[in-house]
């Protein structure tokens, strides 16, 4: 008997699915916040090439918050972070979630 392509598809498909119907799937939203926890830049810690990971951080931004953190002891907060010339409530809420102190 000769299968058709489309034959031996299906007949792949269908041995598949079980296996695949049984994998545990993880939820968008613990992938996402297991990924923002594992790729979190510490703002008072950071080297500037990590810090030029984030969303609109450049050379010259990413020295300047260095900078800060040295003539300011460190960051007590997150939003402390717009006081670094260059980064405003905009800058922050979009790098907030990949950001700890």
């Amino acid at each position: 008997m000769k299968m058709s392509f489309l034959g031996v598809l299906v007949a792949a498909a269908l041995m598949v699915a079980p296996a695949l119907a049984a994998e545990k799937v993880t939820p968008q939203s613990e992938v996402s916040k297991t990924l923002t926890q594992m790729e979190a830049v510490s703002i008072n810690t950071a080297s500037a090439e990590q810090l030029t990971q984030l969303k609109g951080v450049g050379e010259s931004k990413a020295q300047a918050i260095i900078e800060y953190r040295k003539a300011h002891g460190g960051f007590k907060n997150l939003d402390e972070l717009t006081q670094v010339k260059g980064i405003g409530p905009k800058l922050l809420e979009q790098n907030r979630a990949s950001l700890k102190l």
